[in-house]
């Protein structure tokens, strides 16, 4: 039952989209009523504030690793198996996509899963993160680069800690965000993708 609140707790806190909640705070349209719809901070940028992309990045990720730390600092004084780490971090990133407050209309999940990461490994989060900056700044198309990341996550995760579940965890977590993007694939593969910072 402990173990199912955990998670449970996680899925909840992974279902605050904080790109809604700041532009709603900030007095600016709906994400998903503009742009690629995706209630991200990409999308949000595209309405040329950046203090509200800026804030709305720091919110989705910190939720991921918020729920990873604090699971794996519950889980031993609850004398829980350290899985249930594992699954909190799957909690809270599919809360992320499928948020129970936004009528399971959630976002493509590229800074939750880079929250999640880092909380399971602050090298793999920051592999990931340096994949991410490297193809962003090179092609300028979020997208792209959050996919060459994903993609290359289970990698990092084996050769950082290993072929066990963790990283079973992270190839989990790299193929939903690869099917969250199965419409930016489609664009990137006619040339249509938005680049960073372009309003629409």
């Amino acid at each position: 039952m402990t173990t199912l609140l955990l998670i449970a707790a996680a899925y909840l806190l992974g279902s605050l989209s904080f790109a809604v909640i700041v532009s709603r705070a900030m007095g600016l349209p709906d994400p998903r009523s503009f742009g690629s719809g995706n209630p991200g901070a990409t999308n949000v940028l595209r309405t040329g504030r950046k203090a509200a992309a800026a804030l709305t990045l720091l919110g989705d990720a910190l939720k991921g690793w918020v729920a990873v730390v604090l699971a794996r600092a519950l889980a031993p004084q609850l004398g829980l198996a350290e899985e249930v780490v594992l699954l909190c971090a799957l909690a809270v990133f599919i809360g992320h996509l499928f948020p129970v407050f936004f009528r399971f209309q959630g976002g493509k999940g590229v800074a939750t899963a880079l929250g999640v990461l880092v909380g399971l490994d602050p090298w793999l989060g920051l592999a990931c993160l340096a994949t991410w900056l490297a193809m962003a700044g090179v092609f300028r198309i979020s997208s792209l680069a959050a996919l060459t990341a994903a993609v290359l996550a289970p990698l990092y995760s084996g050769l950082l800690t290993g072929w066990g579940n963790p990283t079973v965890a992270v190839l989990v977590i790299a193929l939903l965000l690869v099917y969250r993007h199965k419409s930016n694939l489609v664009k990137l593969a006619t040339g249509q993708e938005a680049r960073i910072g372009k309003r629409t």
